[in-house]
Parts: structure tokens; C-alpha cells; sequence
């Protein structure tokens, strides 16, 4: 038991529990939980994950889990994250009615029909199988002709792998290009840039800014969106400095060949 008491305090937990979920979501009951992330603490074993029946969003990457069994119970969910584990059967998932956005790269799914219990998800718009950033994918996208399979699997689907799909889903997109495009014509002329000096904008300066609110959505995907920023600055920086390093290297191989000669 010591030893155990020792694993959890180190932010290793193998198997999920009641008094886990409780410390950390904050929550008194497990029915209560509607947000929780469990990101790289060593779990394999979902436990009694089932029984918070109100989850609407969950994060568990980065763990060893390969049985999804107890995420059937999970009907409300709406936002499931699972890259970077051992899973090879989703099966449990076809009664996670609520589903519409699921994260399974850097898995073990081999096949395309391994994907076909996913269909009777109707919400389903966001799939991911890989992911190059953190360069996380499946068996299953080796296979040629996997990106069409899965587009013609999952005809309501609006994001593959990160990427907007042709269709449906990217209408907006291209709405926006269009009227995008039809501002930049309509203000240069000759190729040069003619000023229009009663233009305004859309809509007021402070339109766009996020406002705090008392509610619990609102404030999860406030911080879920200041988490992918710090990622981004985090990728920022590990880029600047392989950069610089490779820039040093280059000069000191530079400067060897020079005393060569």
C-alpha cells in the first residue's frame, strides 16, 4: 500500500479509481464530473471510468491503455482524446452516441475495418489517426487509399487528421476565402493598394476578445485554448533552438574546412 501511496504522488496511477477521479476533478460524486484529464500518468486500466455517466469531455493521452470497455457507458461524451496508447479495438466506442470529436493517433489500429463501428457515431465530425506535429500515427494510415476510405466511411465528417475535408464540412471555409479574396480585388487596383478612407470594420474593436464567464464550458474550453497555446510556444521554442544548434554546428564545420585548406 505504501508502495502504491508512493506512485500516486509521484503522478503515476495505474489503474483509475473513485478517489482518483474525485482528487482530480474536484468533485464530490463521479456523476458530477464533466471534464477530466488524465494526460501521460501511466494508465492501463480505465477502472471505473464508466460511471461517470454526465463526462462530456476526456483526456487520457499518453497513457498504456489497449481495453476501452468501460468508455461505453459514456453517453454524453463529446470530445475523447486517446492518442498515444495501445489501442487496436474501438469497438466500445459505437455507443458513445454523443461523440463528435475522437483523437486515436499514435496507436495500434490496423485495418480500415477496424473503423466501421465508428459509423453508427451520427455526431462524429473530427477523427484523427495521426498526427504529424507530434509525429503520432496508426498502422492503418500505411494503407494507400486510406484517406478516401475514411472520407467515404464518414460522409459528415469535417476534419480528418486535423485537415477541413472537401465537402459539407468546409463550406464555411471557403466562404470565407471567397469573401476574403473579393476584399483584397476590390481594394487594389493596378496591383497597387487604394485606400478607402470610409471603410469600417464588421464589428466593434473589442468584438473578438474572450470574456470570462461563470460558465463551466465556457471556462474548460478557455483553458483547453491557453493549454494549445502554451503547446504551440513550447513547439516554438524546441524549433528556434534545433535551429540554432544546426546553425552552430554548420559555422564550426565551416570554419574547420577553412583552417583544412
Amino acid at each position: 500500500m505504501d508502495h502504491k501511496r508512493d506512485k500516486d504522488q509521484d503522478g503515476e496511477v495505474e489503474k483509475i479509481t473513485a478517489v482518483l477521479l474525485k482528487s482530480r476533478s474536484g468533485e464530490f460524486d463521479l456523476e458530477s464530473i464533466l471534464f477530466l484529464k488524465l494526460r501521460s500518468v501511466g494508465i492501463h486500466d480505465l477502472g471505473c471510468i464508466g460511471e461517470c455517466i454526465n463526462l462530456e469531455r476526456l483526456d487520457l493521452s499518453g497513457n498504456n491503455i489497449s481495453n476501452l470497455a468501460p468508455l461505453g457507458s459514456l453517453r454524453l461524451l463529446l470530445v475523447l482524446n486517446l492518442s498515444s496508447n495501445r489501442i487496436s479495438n474501438l469497438e466500445p466506442l459505437r455507443t458513445c452516441d454523443a461523440l463528435q470529436n475522437l483523437n486515436v493517433a499514435g496507436n495500434v489500429i490496423n485495418s480500415i475495418d477496424s473503423l466501421y463501428c465508428l459509423q453508427s457515431l451520427r455526431k462524429l465530425e473530427s477523427i484523427r489517426l495521426k498526427d504529424n506535429t507530434y509525429n503520432y500515427t496508426n498502422p492503418v494510415c500505411r494503407n494507400s487509399s486510406y484517406r478516401s476510405v475514411v472520407l467515404e466511411m464518414f460522409p459528415n465528417i469535417k476534419v480528418l487528421d486535423g485537415e477541413r475535408v472537401v465537402g459539407r464540412g468546409s463550406d464555411l471555409y471557403q466562404l470565407c476565402k471567397d469573401i476574403d479574396d473579393t476584399i483584397k480585388a476590390g481594394i487594389c487596383k493596378n496591383g497597387q493598394l487604394v485606400e478607402h478612407p470610409d471603410c469600417r470594420p464588421w464589428v466593434e474593436d473589442t468584438y473578438w476578445e474572450i470574456k470570462r464567464s461563470n460558465n463551466t464550458i465556457i471556462e474548460e474550453a478557455y483553458k483547453q485554448f491557453n493549454d494549445v497555446l502554451h503547446e504551440c510556444r513550447l513547439l516554438n521554442n524546441r524549433a528556434t533552438h534545433v535551429i540554432s544548434q544546426t546553425e552552430r554546428s554548420m559555422s564550426l564545420k565551416k570554419q574547420s574546412k577553412q583552417y583544412a585548406i
